[in-house]
């Protein structure tokens, strides 16, 4: 893991702001881990805020719901901020959005629910982690083994983004109440909160949030990436989840601090996910801050809410600078998996060129998934996916130091993802 330039002190202090609704909404039917959904609505039909619109009769997939209420005009392909282009319901506004429409239950009602029931709540709202990978939450908290330890993941290690850091300053008491749902489902497992050492403030409300409980507030050492799973649990609990398994494999389960607020929300007023928060920074922003805004809401109209421009906008970045990905359009919408958004300059932008391998081990030395970038990255280029493989190439959390530390400029996470498309698992 390496120390990181944070650049979070553009929107570290700014809270969240709910941005306006959007005229359209776009609504991608692939949104999560899994396979994509199919319309459950056609063109013309009339929906109301929160309704279900798009599901699958099986295998890996969480439904989705309409982020506000108003007309089905089209079902279309559309751009898609990870996957470049995909279907989408298009919904226009009728104005009358009403978020009255998910009262808050009494606690009473809550804690008669069994695990099932919140199980079905969370499943039926859509829920997926909001961390960025967007597994469907219902089969995370359904896990084969049991499960010692939970892990609340407040790291947010990626530089520029603060949504998470916010939304523990600000919705304390909510995420509490979402992590004791989720060990209810757990049972006897261990709670613990990783936070890293540059959240001050967050790390002080949520002590006295956990003031009289039975969590435990893990402060950790502030490095990239230790947002990552895998990662945060090596450096909370000093465990290593074994190449090719997965966390429940040594009895851990791990959430983000938006996903137990959102599955709060979801069993406590029975809201689905139809927004979130999301950071909007960068240079170019006269008002860069944290928005919470509808699934849907393209960027070019969030983006109203940051202006006016200092300057240009001359690329965009959906997620962090490290892990995010580039967009070609400002069309593109808001998923349930966007946590930030990051405008850059002509200025700041780095073109790469690419040169031959040097042999100097430095992508290695920093593989947090202890796999050797280099070679994998010289097997693709050669096409020799067979080689490729023998390297655990799944191992890849596509982190990007690999690439950052590069002193040849090779761009190796693109080389390992195009890998990982050619190999047979």
């Amino acid at each position: 893991m390496v120390k990181l330039r944070e650049e979070k002190e553009h929107t570290e202090h700014k809270p969240i702001v709910r941005a306006k609704l959007p005229p359209r909404v776009y609504i991608p039917l692939s949104q999560h881990f899994g396979k994509p959904c199919t319309p459950e609505v056609k063109v013309k039909d009339v929906v109301r805020v929160g309704q279900r619109i798009a599901s699958a009769d099986s295998g890996l997939y969480a439904p989705i719901h309409a982020s506000i209420s108003g007309a089905v005009v089209a079902i279309q392909d559309y751009a898609h901020p990870a996957l470049g282009g995909q279907k989408a319901v298009v919904i226009e506004s009728d104005g009358k959005d009403d978020l009255n429409a998910f009262p808050l239950k009494p606690q009473a009602e809550v804690d008669r629910l069994s695990v099932e029931e919140i199980r079905k709540i969370i499943f039926e709202a859509g829920m997926v982690g909001l961390g960025g990978a967007a597994f469907p939450t219902h089969i995370k908290l359904t896990p084969p083994k049991p499960i010692t330890h939970f892990i609340l993941n407040g790291a947010e290690c990626e530089p520029y983004l603060t949504t998470d850091s916010r939304m523990m300053i600000e919705k304390a008491s909510e995420i509490v109440r979402g992590i004791q749902l989720i060990t209810k489902i757990l049972k006897d497992a261990e709670i613990i909160i990783a936070i890293e050492d540059n959240k001050a403030e967050a790390i002080e409300v949520i002590k006295k949030a956990i003031s009289g409980t039975n969590f435990r507030l893990k402060i950790l050492k502030t490095q990239y990436p230790q947002g990552g799973e895998k990662q945060l649990i090596q450096s909370v609990l000093k465990k290593e989840v074994p190449s090719g398994g997965l966390p429940f494999d040594i009895g851990v389960v791990v959430q983000n601090v938006g996903t137990a607020f959102a599955i709060y929300e979801a069993v406590y007023k029975n809201k689905p996910l139809i927004e979130r928060v999301v950071t909007l920074t960068g240079s170019p922003l006269s008002n860069p801050g944290n928005f919470l805004a509808r699934i849907g809401t393209p960027v070019s109209v969030l983006l109203e809410e940051c202006g006016p421009l200092k300057e240009e906008i001359a690329k965009v970045v959906f997620g962090g600078p490290m892990m995010g990905i580039a967009q070609y359009t400002l069309e593109v919408p808001i998923i349930k998996s966007t946590s930030g958004i990051i405008f850059f300059s002509a200025k700041e932008i780095n073109v790469r060129e690419d040169r031959v391998c040097c042999r100097c081990g430095r992508c290695i030395d920093v593989c947090p998934a202890r796999i050797m970038p280099a070679m994998i990255g010289m097997a693709a280029e050669k096409e020799r996916f067979d080689i490729a493989a023998t390297y655990d190439v799944f191992d890849c959390i596509e982190c990007g130091l690999c690439s950052y530390i590069c002193p040849a400029k090779r761009d190796l996470v693109h080389l390992i993802k195009y890998a990982k498309t050619r190999v047979k698992k």
